[in-house]
């Protein structure tokens, strides 16, 4: 089963026991914008480097050819 970006990053959320409202803090925008973003499933490459570094993890954004090449 894929997660979407959103499922994701709410799964990482209530791991670390934080709030959406308190990552918005984290990252410099509003609740309703992140969540916006969560409804849409809308996060820019540089949104997920800070929600990442908010979150104290690492965001990879690669590309995986079928032959297992990563780009």
């Amino acid at each position: 089963m894929k997660l979407s970006m959103s499922e994701k990053i709410r799964l990482i959320l209530r791991r670390k026991n934080i709030t959406i409202v308190e990552l918005a803090n984290r990252v410099g925008t509003t609740n309703q914008n992140l969540a916006n973003k969560f409804k849409r499933d809308n996060f820019s490459i540089r949104e997920l480097e800070e929600i990442a570094a908010a979150l104290d993890c690492e965001f990879e954004g690669i590309f995986i050819e079928k032959d297992g090449e990563k780009i």
